[in-house]
């Protein structure tokens, strides 16, 4: 039986390239064999319950789209047999699996994470704690909780913390409720608030049972599903000037409760895969946009409240949902017409028009932003990641138009489409896959502008502030921020006394990098005036007129790119000039 219900399964994955005529029928046989199976090998299970993912989110027709929920259905009961039956359970934690319904999920989650858990699945969790490795980081922070525990902690080696944490608490099994109201109740910030509770190293169990939130039932709401009676679309179908070529595509801005949902359904839709990004922690409810783009997906884009954003560039981040299934993500983290660009579909659907998918995705940030240079990670690629090299992320990406950054990593790429021309099933080494993974690669909506951003890093940037402040500030970035801010308003001509206090520490933080630009006082006041605008918009409500108004001041682009090549040797003496 075990072997049969192998092969079945097999099977049942191939379906996932059988599409045209009479293959909903064909799946449907398929499907209805698994009715009464029964599953002894957790690893089989999971095969079984990603494939019907998959099903459901590409179906043939409305019949698959039934029978795979009827079947996903059963994966809870299929997980509590397992369990019952001494299966080895820990097959179900690692990233690439984990989610599945009665499963659980042990993480240590940021402040911000565990708060949002806590408040929508307060029942589900439990502290997974370790008293040895976290007594003295116990001991440091419950005393402002715990009253009298300073007599034993501070000065006792053996100090039993989570007798005294389960005493204040009411129980063991209250620890962590009791833990998270109190860090509610504190006088403090939420960011101070999560630079404490993170300096804990809390690992959170959450329990999912047989909630919304897992992989197996989460689901976005959805008018209709997109049933593919034809094969899905390739890589080679893709064209990203075509796609940056044709018409807006058709967004629509959520209201404020809108956004809220659609990001409490993101959350869930990471949290459960053990994921968390800058920008689903931190999201703005008040700037989620909608973009429906045909074939049942649509993708959710965001950006971060003004008091969360990064100091220099804009952050903006995306979901994409398959027939109401979050099948991948994105986000872009921009400055003038860059953006860096990390991209990751869900293991389940890896074989789903990803391409197609991506494209869309790059033409709704350039939509929403202008920018025009996407670059992407050689993380991406496959540096430092050995999963993306074996996968080939960085063909993914070449065949998409992207080009290597690095002239000699160019003319290796090309070496190597030609060895894949001329020589049928030739395989490029993975010597050769890692040189190429070591840089960025490139893609340009305007081909005639190439090249200007391939040796940019806003970490130079970052470090040639660094040595500034070393030199002329004694390592104090106070007096730093302060002085400088006062000494670029004087040039820019801005009187800081009409900003809000968002507007006046974005000023603090780009006046850094400008105080680096020895010809700043040479400006005109044209430029002035608009660096000083932009700047302002850093602040605003989103943060994508920032980008289009740095877009628009050249001079300003030019100094930076200057000051942040891997070539720029700045020296802060010039920057006084």
């Amino acid at each position: 039986m075990g072997h049969s219900l192998a092969a079945q399964v097999a099977r049942l994955e191939q379906c996932r390239h059988q599409y045209g005529p009479d293959s909903a029928s064909y799946v449907e046989k398929i499907l209805d064999a698994f009715t009464n199976a029964h599953f002894r090998e957790p690893e089989l299970l999971i095969r079984f319950h990603d494939a019907l993912l998959f099903l459901r989110a590409f179906p043939q027709g409305a019949s698959v789209v039934k029978r795979t929920e009827s079947l996903l259905h059963s994966i809870g009961q299929q997980v509590s047999n397992l369990r019952e039956a001494g299966a080895e359970m820990d097959v179900f934690e690692p990233e690439a699996v984990s989610g599945i319904v009665d499963t659980s999920i042990e993480e240590s989650f940021t402040y911000e994470v565990a708060r949002w858990l806590w408040l929508h699945y307060p029942q589900q969790l439990h502290a997974d704690w370790d008293e040895e490795e976290q007594r003295a980081r116990l001991g440091a922070t419950l005393p402002r909780f715990i009253p009298l525990l300073e007599d034993d902690a501070l000065v006792e080696a053996d100090t039993p913390i989570l007798a005294w944490l389960s005493a204040a608490a009411g129980g063991h099994g209250h620890d962590f409720d009791w833990l998270m109201r109190q860090f509610e109740a504190l006088p403090l910030s939420l960011v101070e608030k999560t630079e404490l509770y993170d300096s804990l190293g809390l690992f959170v169990r959450w329990d999912l049972e047989e909630c919304a939130a897992t992989r197996t039932h989460g689901r976005f709401p959805t008018s209709e599903i997109f049933c593919h009676d034809a094969p899905l679309i390739r890589r080679n179908q893709v064209s990203l000037a075509g796609e940056f070529a044709a018409p807006p595509l058709p967004m629509q801005k959520l209201s404020e409760a809108e956004g809220s949902k659609a990001l409490d359904l993101v959350r869930a839709a990471l949290t459960v895969r053990g994921r968390e990004l800058y920008g689903t922690t931190r999201a703005d409810a008040n700037s989620v946009y909608q973009c429906d783009v045909g074939r049942g997906v649509t993708l959710f884009l965001w950006g971060l409240p003004p008091d969360r954003r990064l100091p220099l560039r804009a952050y903006h981040c995306g979901l994409t949902v398959k027939n109401g299934l979050p099948i991948n993500y994105i986000e872009g983290i921009s400055l003038f017409e860059w953006m860096e660009v990390g991209f990751n579909t869900f293991y389940a659907y890896r074989d789903g028009e990803t391409a197609w998918i991506y494209a869309k995705a790059l033409k709704l940030f350039h939509q929403l932003t202008g920018v025009t240079c996407f670059s992407i990670y050689p993380y991406q690629l496959g540096k430092d990641n050995e999963e993306a090299l074996n996968s080939g992320a960085f063909w993914f990406y070449r065949k998409l138009g992207f080009r290597p950054g690095r002239a000699e990593l160019l003319a290796l790429t090309l070496e190597e489409e030609k060895k894949i021309a001329a020589r049928p099933g030739y395989r490029v080494p993975a010597r050769t896959l890692e040189k190429l993974a070591d840089h960025h690669v490139f893609y340009d909506v305007d081909p005639a502008v190439t090249g200007r951003w391939d040796t940019f890093s806003t970490r130079s940037l970052g470090f040639a502030v660094q040595r500034r402040m070393s030199s002329e500030f004694h390592g104090d970035a106070k007096r730093m921020k302060e002085e400088t801010a006062t000494e670029i308003a004087k040039v820019l001509g801005a009187n800081l006394r009409e900003f809000n206090a968002r507007e006046v520490a974005a000023f603090e933080n780009i006046s850094l990098v400008l105080a680096l630009v020895p010809e700043l006082s040479c400006w005109s006041s044209s430029e002035k005036q608009l660096a000083i605008e932009a700047i302002r918009a850093k602040a605003a409500p989103e943060e994508s007129g920032y980008l289009r108004l740095l877009k628009n001041h050249a001079r300003m682009r030019d100094a930076f790119l200057k000051l942040g090549s891997e070539q720029a040797t700045t020296k802060s003496s010039a920057a006084r000039e």
